[in-house]
């Protein structure tokens, strides 16, 4: 329970200055999308493929997440459905980038989580 509540925390530090800038639907994701993976970049060095194929993960997960709490809110299998959305990501996300640049995020992860635990 305590790792889904982490990964929103990152979600949330991630996204949260760029959901005032952001209009509403499809554009509202796709910015929020474009925000997060530029953070992810500069913390892991993205090449140009390595970006666009983060930019689609980002946006697919983020969609899903609006989707899943639009479905599940306020039920007890929304963080377990939120939990499989973040797995799925990861999992993904290994998948595009080269080892280091995991280990990059997985450190960011963990600062961020540092940072917002105490």
């Amino acid at each position: 329970m305590k790792k889904i509540y982490v990964a929103a925390l990152l979600l949330a530090g991630f996204m949260a200055p760029s959901a005032a800038q952001a209009g509403n639907g499809d554009e509202s994701l796709k910015s929020r999308a474009a925000v997060l993976t530029r953070r992810m970049s500069e913390t892991t060095k993205l090449d140009e493929g390595q970006y666009l194929k983060v930019k689609q993960l980002n946006l697919r997960m983020l969609g899903e997440v609006a989707d899943i709490k639009a479905r599940y809110n306020g039920t007890p299998a929304l963080d377990e459905q939120l939990s499989q959305v973040q797995m799925r990501y990861e999992w993904d996300l290994a998948a595009i980038l080269w080892p280091r640049q995991m280990a990059a995020y997985t450190q960011s992860k963990l600062n961020v989580t540092a940072f917002n635990g105490r």
